[in-house]
């Protein structure tokens, strides 16, 4: 079921990005008021993770899955029923809070679900449906919009996303699995964190803009107060003894936030490439594009499985390798490479994910007892939206350097050479990026205590 609710949400929030121009044709808003309402889920879904993930273990990891599921399912049908854009914009947030819950709850419960004997293969089909659902999306997304239209997508997303709901009462309802509390739930560190979390993300979308200058330090010092408050906190959301004294988590998760900072922006840059460099329509740019994650999918549960066989670390270092390399390749990039070529190296990147994000999982979470798995999978969800958003910006910033006001359309031929210089040089920054991240993957528990155990 988790495989199949990963299904669901990310199949909704990479379709919706298709659909924006056809939900516009019913409320004539600006394109940046548009925007928001594909960025708000996310920029909740962040905000929300740790306190999500603190509260599903006090109060009960299972309660939290299936409210978190309901929520969606209510949310989706009143999508469909939207009267206007501030509506929907309300309801895409509520959405990010559903998204926050099984961002948490959903690999936290297949931990606590399966033994370790098969537990890399439950995480590994967990990813495989999520990543299906990024690939299907924006195909799928395209063709229900033009059927059956924006409020039909929705409609027919919250009818099938009433089986997360159902199955789970009907066959999981006597499950549970919750830890006790230790002192009052954390606000003060809820606030500090989503406050500090939104600044920054927020932030780094707009550099390098004035507001971004602003806003990026502003969330860095109030995620630096979050730290210092956590430190001191009867029940932190984030305990800080597992980065100061788990080397394993610590490196680990910082190993995700260097993925996720190396990789998310290759979506924006290649679309760029495809259709503005190479004059293609935006659904064969897509077809293109998706070869990877399609990948991805495909090898997420050998790279679980591979996980219960051998070493997680050491899996999900070789898959970092294997993005280094697919990015190395896409520097060299010009407006005549071959598409095999291109093709070739997105599909590298894909299965090199594929065996770093299920592996890597798996390791985080074996690293941690039963009793913080909730707060280990919070912090993975929240350091891969941060390194997203990093990537994401780090392009912005570069095509604002190199390509200025110039219109990104293909019939200009004039954007040609800066937008190519634009993605090399962010190529080149992010392999650089994804080589550092291989050390932090590889580190394991001290020799004494793997004696021990």
């Amino acid at each position: 079921m988790s495989a199949f609710g990963g299904f669901v949400v990310t199949f909704m929030s990479s379709g919706i990005n298709v659909g924006l121009t056809t939900i516009n044709k019913d409320f004539g808003v600006s394109a940046v008021y548009l925007t928001w309402i594909s960025l708000a889920m996310v920029l909740v879904s962040a905000a929300v993770l740790l306190p999500v993930g603190r509260l599903a273990d006090r109060c009960g990891r299972m309660r939290f899955y299936i409210a978190g599921t309901a929520l969606s399912t209510v949310v989706s049908f009143a999508s469909a029923l939207a009267p206007s854009a501030g509506v929907l914009l309300v309801l895409r947030m509520l959405a990010g809070i559903s998204l926050g819950i099984g961002s948490v709850t959903a690999p936290a419960l297949v931990v606590l679900a399966y033994p370790v004997q098969t537990r890399g293969r439950a995480l590994g089909w967990t990813v495989a449906g999520v990543y299906l659902g990024v690939t299907a999306g924006p195909f799928l997304g395209g063709l229900m919009f033009d059927s059956i239209g924006w409020r039909g997508f929705f409609a027919l997303l919250a009818a099938v996303n009433l089986i997360t709901v159902i199955v789970p009462l009907w066959k999981l309802r006597h499950l549970e699995w919750r830890e006790p509390a230790n002192g009052r739930f954390d606000l003060a560190g809820t606030l500090l964190y989503a406050a500090g979390l939104v600044a920054l993300l927020i932030g780094f979308s707009l550099l390098p803009r004035i507001a971004g200058a602003v806003l990026v330090p502003v969330g860095v010092l109030v995620l630096a107060g979050f730290l210092w408050w956590e430190g001191r906190a009867g029940d932190p959301l984030l305990p800080m003894d597992l980065l100061r004294r788990n080397r394993v988590f610590a490196f680990s998760n910082g190993a995700v936030l260097v993925n996720y900072a190396a990789t998310a922006a290759m979506s924006l840059l290649m679309s760029y490439y495809f259709i503005v460099i190479r004059g293609l329509d935006p659904r064969m740019a897509g077809l293109l594009i998706s070869a990877g994650s399609l990948v991805q999918t495909v090898f997420s549960p050998v790279a679980g499985r591979l996980s219960d066989r051998l070493s997680a670390r050491y899996v999900a270092s070789a898959g970092m390798s294997i993005c280094v390399l697919a990015l190395f390749a896409l520097i060299f990039l010009t407006a005549s490479t071959p598409y095999w070529y291109v093709v070739l190296a997105l599909c590298g990147l894909g299965l090199g994910f594929a065996f770093f994000s299920t592996p890597i999982t798996y390791t985080i979470m074996q690293s941690v007892d039963k009793t913080r798995v909730g707060t280990a999978s919070a912090t993975i969800s929240a350091l891969r939206q941060a390194g997203m958003n990093l990537s994401l910006g780090v392009a912005t910033m570069l095509i604002a350097i190199y390509v200025g006001p110039l219109k990104l359309e293909h019939a200009d031929a004039a954007v040609h050479a800066p937008l190519l210089t634009t993605i090399r040089i962010g190529f080149t920054i992010f392999t650089v990026l994804c080589a550092a991240g291989i050390g932090a993957s590889l580190v394991g528990p001290p020799k004494t205590a793997a004696a021990r155990r």
